[in-house]
């Protein structure tokens, strides 16, 4: 079984030990996506043992990224539970996708659990990524926000990359695609250690864009993906800056914080607070452009733009923001791509 702390039922059993328990089938192993079996490491994560099962847990973000044979001696079937983020830069959808070649290659049937997409699954926003761009937080050409639950995805990589795994998904009742998570019904766990609440997993699609440059994007606070700042950062030119693009969904406040961890860690930093107002209206990727081509406007001599390039995931958008065009004629250039990778996806949607 692939699964994590988020790996939970209604009443808040683990699926693990639900599975260990369950008549004609024997857990053997259990494999651990980034963060660990607790969700709560920020750092490459060791194999070990469950303490309650006392059986094995394989670390996937550790000296592996991906099942190896000698771990998959005797498997049948592996099952993955866990609960993503509706991201395209979410490291869990790939942990899936890498498990599922490691099972087409040994004929080992897959069976994903499926979950909610936590902001929404009717929501497509962004640009579809360059192919040439593929890595561990990019494993297949997705739009930054894709609209799909990890069920669906799993049929699509299957489907399109033509893997040949003997894939099953297990479809939720009741789910709707333009569920939030807060309409569920199910008990929010943190996904993972800086995705705190429901607001800063709608947030994050666009705040994080920024955060492989030299900027915070609020790990190492209390509110990570609510802030955005650096030393070098005037925290009210940047809020009036981004004010004046009167941006739907949300508002800004000039912040000041010092990270505990991350970039900048023990540095004063200056730079906005975003206070989500209504989600339904917000283009959270959007978002992430605007506050992209404000820093690249205002501090172009220290803003590393360039270093972005793998959660933008695409080099057309990246040239466009670095040539100062206007952040919603940058949106409206990636809508041709949106709108194949929409027909795409249609094929593949359970709900």
């Amino acid at each position: 079984m692939i699964t994590n702390h988020t790996g939970l039922d209604s009443a808040g059993r683990r699926t693990i030990d639900l599975l260990t328990r369950a008549p004609g089938v024997k857990l053997k192993a259990i494999f651990s996506p980034e963060h660990g079996l607790s969700g709560k490491a920020d750092e490459k994560v060791v194999s070990a043992r469950d303490a309650s099962t006392n059986l094995p847990v394989y670390s996937l973000y550790g000296e592996t990224l991906r099942p190896k044979p000698e771990m998959l001696k005797g498997v049948d079937a592996l099952v993955f539970d866990v609960q993503d983020a509706g991201a395209r830069f979410y490291t869990y959808m790939t942990t899936m996708a890498y498990a599922m070649e490691a099972a087409a290659k040994r004929g080992i049937e897959f069976i994903v659990l499926d979950r909610p997409n936590p902001i929404c699954a009717s929501r497509v926003e962004g640009p579809v990524m360059d192919r040439e761009l593929k890595n561990f937080t990019g494993y297949y050409p997705l739009p930054v926000r894709h609209g799909m639950t990890l069920g669906e995805l799993a049929k699509m990589f299957n489907g399109e990359n033509k893997m040949g795994v003997q894939l099953k998904v297990i479809p939720m009742q009741g789910y709707r695609r333009d569920m939030w998570f807060d309409e569920t019904g199910m008990a929010w766990v943190n996904p993972s250690p800086n995705l705190r609440s429901l607001t800063q997993a709608i947030l994050y699609p666009g705040v994080a864009l920024s955060e492989a440059s030299n900027v915070s994007v609020g790990r190492g606070t209390q509110t990570p993906f609510e802030v955005l700042g650096a030393p070098w950062i005037r925290s009210e030119e940047l809020t009036a800056h981004l004010r004046d693009r009167r941006i739907p969904g949300v508002e800004f406040e000039p912040a000041a914080f010092t990270p505990d961890a991350s970039v900048f860690k023990g540095q004063p930093c200056n730079g906005i607070r975003i206070v989500l107002k209504d989600r339904g209206s917000l283009n959270s990727v959007g978002l992430g452009i605007e506050i992209l081509c404000a820093l690249q406007r205002l501090y172009p001599r220290v803003f590393h733009l360039d270093a972005a390039i793998g959660l933008i995931g695409s080099r057309s958008a990246l040239r466009a923001i670095a040539d100062g065009l206007d952040p919603e004629s940058i949106a409206a250039s990636w809508q041709p791509q949106l709108d194949e990778f929409r027909r795409l996806r249609a094929s593949y949607l359970l709900y």
